[in-house]
């Protein structure tokens, strides 16, 4: 399938667009956040002339949301970029208009090891032809981690913590430098050393140029008498420090920090999680996590396999509902969800 879809609002005889993504030099076919994105958008001329203004790619995320009705699912652009435009395509020609971007620092992480985490990140192409516009093609795009995240994920493999689910939230996590509208939640089960205390840890990365912030959240075991609650602290990493530090003893110990620390809802209120439809705190400090797809029988294996954290972090378990929702996202089904952010 070269050309994938023909541009639906100038009907038969309209140009096609395929764009074909880069693979990232030095690893594999994943991009990584800030990071360049390179490739080439192929037109194919139609019945006649067209005059094409402006080819855009639009860089999409499936998030959720949490609103007074429940969870939502929706699509989520993030960025966009102008890669050409301003010139005649003939009739039946073809031509190739290559493209270089730079990718946003907080681009979610859809992959690790070559192993899917079940994000689902898309690049769409966009036409402005005659006076119209139409979203032309849709490419799933793979984003691997930074040095930084690799290293810190790769530590909490080491202490034993293992990878249940990710999934991107609408919203903020208040107290930070957070740039997109939803952020990144690495779901990982815990280490047997702490799993008296905690019943999961949450891992959200918020990369900028410097360095990144790393917000860890427990989901808090309470006691008998006592409910569980969550939480929530923040460490930042400098670029440059990953060959340098002992990743393992520093994870370790902003694990024990987080595990110790009491004052989970003095800590809300320096990094709540900003929920937009509620107008408040992203309700977690209730002790549990409404929506979250992690859990007793959640664990598909698919993959299993690859090097280093693929035993620990990224085991290969994935949802199969996620799965599924990816393979249907790039098969068109996301027609009707275009700007719907649940």
């Amino acid at each position: 399938m070269v050309f994938k879809r023909l541009l639906g609002s100038l009907g038969v005889g309209g140009p096609t667009v395929d764009t074909v993504l880069d693979a990232a030099p030095g690893s594999g076919s994943a991009a990584v956040p800030g990071g360049a994105l390179t490739g080439r958008v192929h037109l194919k001329g139609g019945g006649s002339d067209f005059d094409i203004s402006e080819i855009t790619l639009e860089l999409i995320a499936r998030v959720e949301a949490e609103t007074e009705e429940g969870e939502q699912h929706g699509t989520v652009a993030f960025e966009r970029y102008v890669v050409g435009g301003g010139f005649r395509l003939a009739a039946e020609t073809e031509q190739v208009v290559p493209f270089s971007v730079v990718l946003p620092w907080e681009t979610p992480v859809s992959e690790l090891y070559g192993q899917p985490l079940g994000i689902v990140l898309g690049v769409r192409t966009e036409l402005a032809v005659a006076g119209a516009k139409d979203k032309g093609d849709l490419d799933p795009l793979a984003v691997g981690p930074l040095p930084a995240q690799e290293a810190i994920l790769e530590a909490l493999g080491q202490l034993g913590f293992g990878f249940r689910s990710a999934d991107l939230e609408y919203g903020r996590i208040g107290g930070t430098g957070q740039q997109l509208p939803f952020y990144q939640e690495i779901e990982l089960s815990p280490a047997p050393q702490y799993a008296h205390a905690v019943n999961e840890i949450e891992v959200t990365f918020l990369a900028h140029p410097g360095g990144l912030e790393v917000v860890l959240e427990a989901d808090k075991r309470g006691g008998m008498f006592t409910p569980g609650h969550d939480a929530l602290t923040r460490f930042t990493v400098s670029h440059e420090d990953v060959a340098s530090r002992d990743w393992a003893a520093e994870v370790d110990g902003w694990v024990r920090q987080l595990v110790e620390h009491r004052a989970a809802y003095g800590t809300h209120a320096s990094y709540g999680h900003h929920d937009p439809y509620a107008g408040g705190h992203h309700g977690h400090h209730d002790g549990h996590h409404d929506g979250h797809r992690s859990g007793p029988g959640m664990g598909t294996a698919i993959a299993a396999g690859a090097a280093g954290l693929a035993v620990g972090v990224a085991g290969g378990l994935v949802a199969a509902e996620v799965v599924d929702e990816v393979g249907d996202f790039f098969e068109g089904d996301d027609e009707d969800d275009g700007g719907d952010e649940g």
